[in-house]
């Protein structure tokens, strides 16, 4: 699948699968910019990209694995998502967990995006059916 993106900033990175397309589901966003991130203070960090999405699919931007464990980084509306009919400037909301400041560098990998298809649903208002869980939530499973 081919989709139009658009570089807002001549030091913007294309987005990229780092061991290809058959083998990540997730291509990196990198910063755009560089940002010190406070613990605890959340941060939208810019990319200098704009996308077009067709209907029926969103990007879902999810935290990198290696950030989140070696530095305590997170996006914490993971997965954020991007809906079709956005045109502006993807950002990525980070946020520091760790008890030190972290540095985030031009060019750094801070993101996974994840290109996904979605329903599109209308709601017919009506009883439901009847299941074994019921309305069995929060730790109904025994933890």
């Amino acid at each position: 699948m081919r989709l139009p993106i658009k570089l807002l900033h001549p030091d913007a990175i294309l987005p990229r699968y780092m061991h290809g397309p058959d083998e990540d589901a997730g291509m990196d966003l990198h910063a755009l910019e560089e940002y010190t991130l406070a613990p605890g203070v959340p941060e939208a960090i810019p990319t200098g990209l704009a996308i077009e999405l067709p209907p029926g699919y969103e990007a879902q931007i999810r935290p990198r694995s290696g950030l989140a464990l070696k530095h305590a980084l997170t996006i914490p509306n993971s997965p954020a998502t991007i809906d079709p009919g956005y045109r502006g400037e993807i950002k990525v909301i980070m946020l520091n967990l760790g008890p030190d400041h972290y540095t985030v560098h031009r060019g750094d990998r801070i993101a996974q995006m994840v290109i996904a298809r979605y329903e599109r649903i209308e709601w017919t208002p009506s009883d439901l059916k009847e299941s074994v869980r019921g309305a069995g939530g929060f730790g109904s499973s025994g933890l």
